[in-house]
């Protein structure tokens, strides 16, 4: 019947920590064949740079040709 997008959250903020687990969730959600990441607080609840560093790391993960389906 062929695949459908997969978007998944990518969980409570966590603090200090928050880029490198939103990149680890993006590159699984990706590998899966995910074609997208839900993030709102992680991102939103922070100063500016720090939102827009976190959805850049998170978009490059997208952008990678080498992150693949697994």
């Amino acid at each position: 019947m062929g695949r459908i997008g997969l978007i998944n959250s990518g969980g409570a903020s966590g603090g200090a920590n928050d880029i490198a687990q939103a990149v680890k969730t993006a590159v699984i959600n990706k590998r899966a064949g995910g074609t997208g990441l839900i993030v709102g607080r992680k991102s939103f609840q922070r100063p500016l740079k720090d939102g827009i560093e976190l959805l850049n790391a998170i978009q490059d993960v997208y952008l990678c040709k080498e992150v693949t389906i697994a």
